[in-house]
């Protein structure tokens, strides 16, 4: 590619965000030579990766979380919440800028006939009063449907438009209305406090709402810890300026914005540097808008229960493996015995394995084993979107469980497209993992990130098309070289909120 020029106001900006001049020019070279998509084996499934809980098994599961909460261990809830939620309303923004005063696509019908359902709609209500010196029903009567979204979206009212998700009211119970961020306080003392009562949480935020989550957080805990008996620790952190990615412009050259140069936040995978940050044993990952009310969280407190428990089997079995060969070469036989575990429990699939003996072999399980690891929840496919899972081909040759977008396959190949079309299940962002090893010691995440799992997409800036640089997801690239444990769990356990009129949903009510 053509040699890049940076100027000293470049560097200064570089420094500033803490990226090297080497990282811009790896990046540049992405957008030049793409890429590869991942080879699939298969679609995960009950016969082939994915595993179905018998009633025995779901209830050893439990009982197995339960006496790990016994221990002296840090617990830990991590839960995305950067998003803005102005994607929540996209239909609404549309009426709003456009030109006819009534409503005429179906979503912005559906959200008039039963706006009084929502949680924000005493809000919204009162906004309206203090303004307009009339409520609701009035403006209704009135056709005035342009000022109440106005009053829902923008900063003269609520300013819903604007704020992330984890702030908007999406819960009802009576007169006490809930956040996704008072959800998940509830949450997260249903199944990972331990038996000192505490209870960690982090979230991560963007820098424009952080002070707002700080705030909301103060004034609703001190309830969510006298109602649980709870001690909570909720921490915040930022996508690090670090992780953004250059933007490059139809040359694949540097693309500037009045010129300097632009950088791009480089999606979710960025937050593989703020997990790798927290110190704890084991880490539960949900997203911030896939919560219930109380009256349905039971289904998900049992099997997140579940997976910590089956994860806390698997690391213990692992451990044990491990401390044995640390000891010095073991027999062929258990060798063996290690190997069919490897590959039947952690689903790692060496196709040359029967022609390995001795210390070739134990260095290759003490390989595979010594990893960070994580179950991780699957839903039946029901048409929701989400990447699924696969047993794919690794750099190394080998074969293993993996969590795959759509942009990772080559959906051009008929027989690639043919095995994704096959997938019986979906992600639903529902992982447990273990972040220490057999030593107690916290395993370094960043050395388990494929780089060449990132994705290039078509942006533009001020009507100049731009490439931009998305990093390896957070549950699929940003983990590739972790040992995956996929279950299937129940639909539902999986609510997510991607527009406003899924609060309207039975489960949200």
């Amino acid at each position: 590619m053509e040699k890049i020029i940076l100027t000293s106001s470049d560097y200064t900006l570089l420094e500033k965000k803490g990226i090297t001049e080497l990282q811009v020019k790896e990046q540049l070279n992405a957008f030049v030579r793409g890429f590869p998509f991942l080879r699939i084996i298969r679609s995960a499934g009950p016969d082939n990766g994915l595993i179905q809980v018998t009633n025995e098994e779901l209830s050893e599961y439990l009982l197995k979380w339960d006496s790990y909460l016994e221990k002296k261990k840090t617990i830990l809830k991590f839960v995305p919440a950067s998003g803005a939620a102005s994607r929540m309303f996209k239909d609404l923004f549309e009426f709003l800028d456009g030109n006819s005063d009534v409503p005429e696509k179906e979503a912005v019908i559906q959200f008039f006939e039963q706006i009084n359902k929502f949680a924000f709609y005493d809000l919204l209500n009162g906004c309206c009063l203090e303004h307009e010196g009339k409520n609701i029903a009035t403006l209704l009567s009135e056709k005035q449907y342009k000022k109440i979204i106005d009053y829902l979206l923008n900063k003269k009212g609520l300013n819903y438009g604007a704020l992330p998700k984890g702030l908007l009211l999406f819960h009802g119970y009576n007169r006490i209305k809930r956040t996704p961020l008072m959800e998940h306080l509830a949450e997260g003392a249903l199944y990972t406090m331990n038996k000192q009562g505490v209870v960690n949480i982090h979230f991560t935020v963007s820098a424009d709402h952080r002070s707002l989550f700080e705030a909301h957080l103060k004034e609703v805990v001190a309830d969510f810890s006298t109602a649980y008996n709870a001690v909570y620790t909720v921490t915040f952190s930022e996508q690090k300026p670090s992780t953004d990615t250059i933007a490059a412009d139809e040359h694949n050259q540097p693309f500037r914005d009045k010129g300097e140069l632009l950088f791009r936040p480089g999606g979710h995978g960025a937050l593989i540097e703020n997990l790798n940050d927290l110190d704890a044993d084991i880490i539960f990952i949900k997203n911030i808008d896939n919560v219930v009310p109380d009256a349905l969280k039971n289904p998900t407190i049992i099997y997140k229960k579940m997976l910590a428990g089956l994860l806390v089997k698997l690391q213990e079995q692992t451990f044990r493996y491990l401390r044995m060969m640390e000891k010095g070469l073991l027999t062929e036989e258990k060798l063996w015995e290690i190997a069919g575990f490897c590959e039947s429990s952690l689903n790692n699939i060496h196709p040359g394995i029967a022609g390995l003996r001795g210390t070739d072999l134990q260095e290759y399980l003490q390989r595979k084993l010594n990893r960070p690891i994580r179950v991780c929840g699957m839903v039946k496919n029901a048409g929701e979107p989400g990447g699924g899972p696969f047993l794919t081909v690794n750099p190394d040759g080998t074969i293993s469980t993996q969590i795959l977008e759509s942009s990772q396959i080559d959906l051009n190949n008929p027989v690639e497209k043919a095995k994704m079309m096959q997938s019986t299940h979906f992600n639903p962002v529902d992982l447990v993992c273990g972040v220490k090893d057999y030593k107690g010691k916290k395993f370094n995440l960043l050395k388990y990130v494929d780089k060449d799992t990132g994705f290039i997409s078509l942006k533009s800036k001020n009507g100049k098309a731009l490439k931009a640089l998305e990093l390896p997801g957070l549950w699929n690239g940003a983990m590739s070289d972790w040992n995956t444990v996929f279950v299937e769990v129940p639909v539902a356990t999986f609510n997510p909120v991607k527009t406003v009129n899924d609060l309207l949903r039975t489960e949200h009510q």
